[in-house]
């Protein structure tokens, strides 16, 4: 466990020492109410923090600790029925528990570890797998159908067990590799690295806003970028 002290604090960004072993972009919880920071900066066992809460009352010589990973996000059935903050804390759920307003140090899972979903398998004992295979379907709603693939960085191996159609939770594990892999209904992925992919389709598709002007002179594609610069309250929305 890396822990260190506060030794100098300003606005949201602060300094620890004793960090020897954190690593950049490490996930660090300072001070006794645990708010969340990322390391941005290292020199030698010192740690430069920003802090993406509130540091009021935060002092000299309080603790930070490290989480000793990446901020990561949750995949997994119930990601696209739900609504989240910039670091995938679900607001619903937070709503529920302390109201509208999120307290500091709120530590919240991203999917709910207890409802249990509908899982379907799309293969059998001895299929080949490999990065990307689908392994079963969850119904997420009327219209959303959540794919369970292996992760990117699995290696080619053959099914040694597959569970039946079923009701589960998030947590539980779907199938096991012959190499002794296990593979979950879940996945977590660094923000800060891409998702690989085999290849990009080229949007073909246009997209109609509805908005002549737009339509014409500005036009959009289906899958593709845009961005619509304007100062706060201008109307972008």
């Amino acid at each position: 466990m890396i822990v260190g002290t506060i030794s100098k604090i300003t606005g949201p960004v602060c300094v620890a020492e004793g960090m020897t072993g954190a690593r950049m972009y490490d996930i660090v919880r300072v001070g006794a109410e645990g708010l969340m920071g990322e390391v941005i900066r290292l020199e030698g066992d010192t740690a430069t923090i920003q802090v993406y809460e509130d540091t009021s009352g935060l002092k000299v010589g309080g603790v930070v600790e490290s989480t000793e990973g990446p901020l990561v996000v949750e995949l997994g059935p119930g990601l696209l029925t739900s609504i989240y903050d910039g670091v995938q804390r679900p607001l619903p759920v937070i709503a529920a528990e302390s109201g509208d307003f999120i307290e500091r140090g709120t530590v919240a899972s991203a999917l709910d570890r207890e409802r249990k979903w509908d899982f379907t398998p799309t293969v059998a004992v001895g299929d080949e797998v490999g990065p990307g295979t689908v392994l079963g379907t969850v119904p997420e709603g009327k219209t959303i159908t959540h794919k369970v693939m292996a992760p990117p960085r699995t290696k080619p191996a053959r099914i040694a067990s597959i569970i039946g159609a079923g009701q589960y939770t998030v947590d539980t594990v779907v199938a096991t590799l012959d190499d002794g892999t296990e593979i979950g209904m879940t996945q977590k992925w660094p923000v800060r690295q891409g998702r690989p992919y085999i290849k990009k389709m080229d949007p073909t598709t246009p997209f109609t806003t509805g908005m002549r002007i737009l339509d014409t002179f500005f036009p959009i594609a289906l899958g593709g970028n845009a961005i619509i610069p304007g100062g706060f309250g201008t109307g972008k929305t």
